[in-house]
């Protein structure tokens, strides 16, 4: 299908970095939504940069993952900053002390002592506002913390039966009120967040998976709009076949859609979905885009995920549909991976921007599509992802001969890495180019934020101001104007 005509998010060349906000430095135990944040965003601005690309930010569970979330529209509790929250008068600093779930409930009591009538005001507007999602949420969360995952709860909680409901409710109210009012203060703070990244010339952009974690308050809410049993566990699941990278494949294990529910609903759950996130985002990068052209069905009880089949998805219908309310759409698509013509005329359909990995280019093939010669301009290029090792640490791992074909294919860089894969990103034809933090601060083994297919250790790197190069903003800000991708 042609891309003539056919409008795209990204308006003109500019430069992003990854960061994801768990990272900022902080005493907390994740980076926060307070002065660290709007002091990234500063660092941005002086560095000519104009897009902050950041992870999932729903409530994570246990081991942090941002793509297994308990709820595809609240924020995760764990990014509020509580300082600001003193200076409201609703915490004390010793109540800070406290650590954040107990903070938040001492913060909600001073927030009703306050007699602060805007505030009042603000926090009924909020919860009528995102009263489709939130009190399911709030639910949800005060049951969860009490009994666990939802499947086990008892049938009439689980089956969601109306007197089961409100009496755990009207017990559990203190706890669903705590959970609304953390909403309420996470989207406050994200407002000024974005408020200030606007002010500054930034972009945020998001990130949004594609499935839904079992274990979430929309897939208890709306059971109907997923393939589970009659007990609330799936019957089949999510993933992705045997490649190159592993021989029994990938199976995730989220439930899959019910696609002709979704659809017969008017696809409003993905309207939903996406008005929540550009309440937060500029852009959102749709994590595994193939998988609305086609995807990789498992049953739930196969170990991994070779015994699947592809199922066709109605990706036209509901793009289509999601075009009607946002147009252009701002959505980026995530097409790493083996994609197939089918997925490429979906992309193109809806003039969606692709993304390319310098580090997946240098394979030796002149036809790799990752190298940056090929890109199209409607496209986002990357060093590498939150799933990539760093670019220094990748490099170090090559092969001497391959060390030597990278070093051919860029020029024979006198600067040291990352340094001339960073030009290669900032100097190629995509619209946006997208620089991990890491790589900016040019780290190697040990800092990357995630390896996939291992369940430890990854998602926590951080990084100290102490660490940013002082002439790091003015470097990038030369390359960012040299490169064409500065502007206001």
């Amino acid at each position: 299908m042609s891309t003539q005509g056919a409008p795209c998010c990204l308006e003109r060349r500019t430069a992003g970095v990854l960061l994801h906000l768990t990272s900022l430095p902080g005493t907390g135990p994740v980076g926060q939504l307070g002065p660290s944040a709007r002091r990234f965003v500063d660092f941005l601005s002086a560095s000519g940069v104009g897009v902050w690309q950041m992870l999932p930010v729903g409530p994570t569970g246990p081991d942090g993952s941002p793509y297994q979330s308990s709820s595809v529209h609240a924020g995760n509790p764990r990014l509020i900053a509580l300082e600001p929250l003193v200076a409201e008068g609703w915490l004390t600093t010793e109540q800070v002390a406290a650590g954040l779930p107990r903070a938040m409930a001492h913060a909600w009591q001073g927030f009703r002592a306050s007699g602060d009538a805007h505030a009042r005001s603000a926090f009924e507007e909020f919860c009528r506002r995102h009263s489709g999602w939130l009190e399911d949420y709030a639910l949800f969360s005060a049951l969860h913390a009490e009994r666990g995952g939802w499947w086990t709860w008892t049938a009439a909680l689980r089956d969601r039966e109306p007197q089961a409901l409100a009496q755990a409710r009207a017990r559990l109210h203190e706890r669903v009120a705590i959970a609304r009012f953390e909403q309420f203060v996470f989207f406050r703070q994200w407002a000024e967040l974005r408020a200030h990244a606007h002010a500054c010339g930034v972009k945020l952009f998001g990130d949004m998976p594609i499935f839904v974690a079992h274990d979430s308050a929309e897939v208890w809410a709306h059971r109907e709009l997923f393939d589970l049993d009659p007990d609330g566990m799936p019957r089949v699941v999510a993933g992705v076949p045997p490649d190159y990278f592993s021989a029994t494949g990938q199976r995730w294990g989220n439930p899959l859609y019910r696609w002709d529910a979704v659809e017969r609903d008017g696809f409003g759950f993905w309207i939903d979905r996406l008005r929540t996130q550009l309440e937060l985002f500029d852009i959102v990068r749709v994590d595994h885009f193939r998988g609305f052209e086609a995807y990789w069905e498992i049953p739930a009880s196969e170990p991994d995920a070779v015994h699947g089949r592809w199922v066709k998805a109605p990706g036209e219908a509901l793009f289509s549909c999601l075009r009607r309310v946002y147009d252009p759409l701002p959505v980026v698509a995530e097409d790493l991976g083996v994609i197939t013509p089918e997925v490429e005329a979906l992309r193109d359909r809806f003039g969606l921007p692709g993304m390319k990995i310098l580090q997946f280019a240098f394979s030796g093939q002149p036809d790799n599509p990752y190298l940056p010669f090929w890109y199209p301009e409607r496209s986002v290029v990357y060093t590498g992802t939150h799933d990539n090792d760093t670019t220094l640490g990748w490099y170090s791992s090559l092969s001497e001969g391959a060390r030597a074909y990278v070093q051919e294919f860029l020029g024979y860089p006198q600067e040291p890495m990352p340094w001339p894969l960073i030009r290669a990103a900032l100097a190629s034809n995509a619209r946006l180019a997208v620089i991990p933090m890491q790589d900016l601060l040019g780290l190697g083994d040990g800092h990357r934020m995630n390896l996939p297919g291992s369940s430890a250790g990854n998602w926590g790197w951080r990084f100290e101001w102490d660490a940013v190069p002082v002439h790091l903003a003015d470097r990038m800000r030369r390359l960012v104007s040299l490169y064409g991708r500065f502007g206001r």
